[in-house]
């Protein structure tokens, strides 16, 4: 038989369990707050708009790229590595069904660069870079690539007004879809 004691026990973890995994539990059918959104809205579009404050520079970004061991899957300065390289690429030809596709030829915008930098690097820890880490990885890629001088700042006004090679060439590999 069960005492008292042992009863009053099952009852209060069983009543503990259930709190706690109501707290848990999705909230289906109820609006989502802007609190609760705020975190999962870091779009950033291409004229700019949701950058954040922040700014670096190449030679900022150079040192993290080098703290955070970026050469790894990168390769030294972005020259190629298990992940492929960040910079390099020949022109692409609309003719050409599979082109060689690396930021320097075919991202048409400089922000997309800090937008994936900012939710995906570093791979095994992703959205875990301060603004300025991101703003200066994004920095020091454009300035590898030859696309931004070596003492250029990186911020919310600078990134967007960035002229990417291929801004006005962006080919798609199946333009019968567009």
């Amino acid at each position: 038989m069960f005492t008292r004691n042992q009863i009053a026990f099952a009852f209060a973890l069983a009543l503990g369990v259930s709190a706690a995994s109501a707290a848990d539990a999705p909230r289906f059918g109820q609006p989502i707050s802007p609190a609760d959104l705020a975190p999962w809205d870091i779009s950033i579009a291409p004229d700019g708009a949701g950058l954040p404050p922040g700014s670096g520079t190449p030679a900022q970004g150079e040192a993290v790229y080098a703290k955070f061991a970026c050469a790894l899957c990168h390769g030294e300065k972005g020259a190629g590595g298990p992940s492929g390289p960040l910079v390099g690429g020949d022109p692409l030809d609309s003719k050409d069904r599979d082109p060689r596709k690396l930021i320097g030829n075919y991202w048409p915008y400089a922000t997309t660069i800090f937008d994936f930098t900012r939710r995906a690097m570093p791979w095994q820890q992703p959205k875990t870079l301060s603004n300025d880490e991101v703003y200066a990885l994004t920095a020091y890629i454009l300035a590898l690539n030859k696309i931004i001088g070596e003492n250029d700042v990186m911020n919310a006004e600078t990134l967007p007004k960035v002229k990417m090679p291929n801004r006005d060439g962006f080919i798609s590999k199946y333009p019968e879809k567009h």
